[in-house]
């Protein structure tokens, strides 16, 4: 069976990306740090291990916005590409709106469903988590 890699990139394609193989998990986001990042109401994140994932293009810069949370971004054009934390030793999260073809792409879950935003109406039969996912 053929690998699955999809590519990635920021708004004015500097900063690229590869993954090779599917996403661990797949999520909708709607907590009040990445909706502020991002500048809208809910994002939409793959998780992918750090072994099948490289940067292709230029580094994206990073920024520290809690302890033990980076974000990477577009040096260039500032576009949000990627967000690791201690708590998710050995992933990366990726910003599913930055992928070649976000529409081949399905979230499976939502997270922080408490800090959502009434305003904003999904119409989706996910499971929605109060706060962090369960483990598996």
């Amino acid at each position: 069976m053929a690998s699955l890699t999809r590519e990635g990139h920021c708004l004015c394609g500097a900063v690229t990306y590869e993954i090779e193989g599917p996403e661990t998990w797949a999520c909708h986001c709607h907590c009040e740090s990445c909706r502020r990042q991002t500048a809208s109401p809910v994002t939409t994140f793959l998780g992918i291990p750090l072994d099948r994932f490289q940067w292709t293009g230029a580094r994206p810069k990073t920024y520290a916005s809690s302890p033990g949370v980076t974000r990477s971004f577009c040096p260039t054009c500032g576009t949000p590409m990627a967000f690791q934390a201690d708590r998710y030793a050995g992933e990366i999260h990726l910003y599913a709106a930055t992928l070649a073809d976000p529409a081949s792409f399905r979230p499976t879950f939502h997270v922080h469903y408490a800090e959502h935003l009434p305003w904003l109406v999904l119409a989706d039969d996910l499971p929605r988590h109060a706060g962090f996912a369960p483990e598996s």
